[in-house]
């Protein structure tokens, strides 16, 4: 996987634009094609306090509302930090939206001006299937994509 080439086609297809649910159906369009081992990609958004509801996304069906308070998303959106679940079956109050998810990773989606868009949701069939490269690639990338967004 070329993350450097990804990164230069998600930059070129997000130029200019600041409407938020455009960016997440671009980026989770493109991440999910181009990393092997993604089975599920997608947003969950940020709707009313301490809730996310799905947004764009590639794959089967999502978990459709996710409280703050729960599940790996809940997590990452509760604490604003990354969360790279190698075996969901060991995280406590895993939401299991599908039956063949072995790993996780989620990332928060801030805007330039603080405000919390959502999570990156990307899950695997494969245990352990995220690496630290992947964070380190997708933290900076998802700051310059949404950083104008609305």
């Amino acid at each position: 996987m070329d993350r450097a080439a990804i990164s230069a086609s998600i930059l070129a297809l997000t130029e200019g634009e600041t409407d938020t649910v455009a960016l997440m159906a671009t980026v989770a369009c493109e991440v999910h094609h181009h990393h092997p081992l993604a089975d599920w990609t997608g947003f969950y958004r940020v709707v009313a306090p301490e809730l996310l509801k799905i947004g764009p996304y590639q794959g089967g069906h999502g978990c459709l509302v996710i409280p703050f308070s729960r599940g790996v998303c809940g997590a990452a959106a509760r604490s604003g930090k990354v969360l790279n679940v190698p075996d969901v079956d060991a995280f406590p109050d895993h939401i299991a939206c599908a039956s063949s998810t072995r790993s996780e990773l989620v990332l928060p989606v801030w805007n330039g001006f603080g405000r919390l868009l959502g999570v990156l949701d990307i899950d695997s069939d494969t245990p352990a299937a995220f690496t630290a490269e992947d964070e380190a690639w997708l933290v900076p990338l998802l700051a310059q994509v949404f950083a104008k967004a609305e």
